[in-house]
């Protein structure tokens, strides 16, 4: 069975599943307009009050995409504020995410599955190789976030389903 590349394993899933999302927030803001709705009431809801909201979900998914890659490919993880109020907003972080993600050169990751990755940390930085980073820190995260904002936008009636969370692969 051929090895799986953690170029293979990142750039096409962070392309895929952020394209998906970036399409669920057009669909959003058509609810929205549709239904008559204020975008911010998408934008700030959460599922649970203890969640976080629609807005963080998208901010921490697309850190997870940027940083993921950076680090993997040894270079610095791009500052990017988080500053985003409307659903256009958030796209816009969307794209920019994928423009660095899709910056990063195969050649970038040879041998990163090696590679030491330090995260910082609230208890300390912690120290991961990099196909473990993956795997197990930022994939799983990534997921999760991507996830909850399909389920928040569900959850208010907008109208998407799983292919729309799929995005095109």
């Amino acid at each position: 069975m051929p090895a799986i590349t953690l170029y293979a394993a990142t750039k096409p899933v962070f392309n895929q599943l952020l394209g998906g999302l970036s399409a669920c927030i057009d669909k959003a803001a058509a609810h929205c307009e549709a239904k008559k709705i204020d975008q911010s009431v998408l934008v700030n809801d959460r599922l649970i009050a203890d969640m976080l909201p629609f807005s963080k979900q998208i901010q921490i998914a697309c850190d997870q995409a940027r940083g993921g890659m950076a680090r993997i490919a040894g270079v610095e993880v791009p500052k990017v504020e988080d500053t985003e109020t409307t659903l256009a907003h958030l796209k816009t972080r969307i794209e920019s995410t994928l423009a660095f993600v899709n910056s990063i050169k195969e050649s970038q990751l040879a041998g990163a599955e090696d590679r030491e990755v330090v995260l910082p940390m609230r208890a300390g930085p912690t120290t991961f190789k990099g196909l473990t980073y993956i795997q197990h820190f930022v994939l799983p995260n990534f997921y999760f976030h991507v996830a909850t904002a399909y389920n928040i936008l569900r959850h208010n009636g907008v109208d998407i389903g799983k292919r729309d969370y799929l995005g095109k692969y």
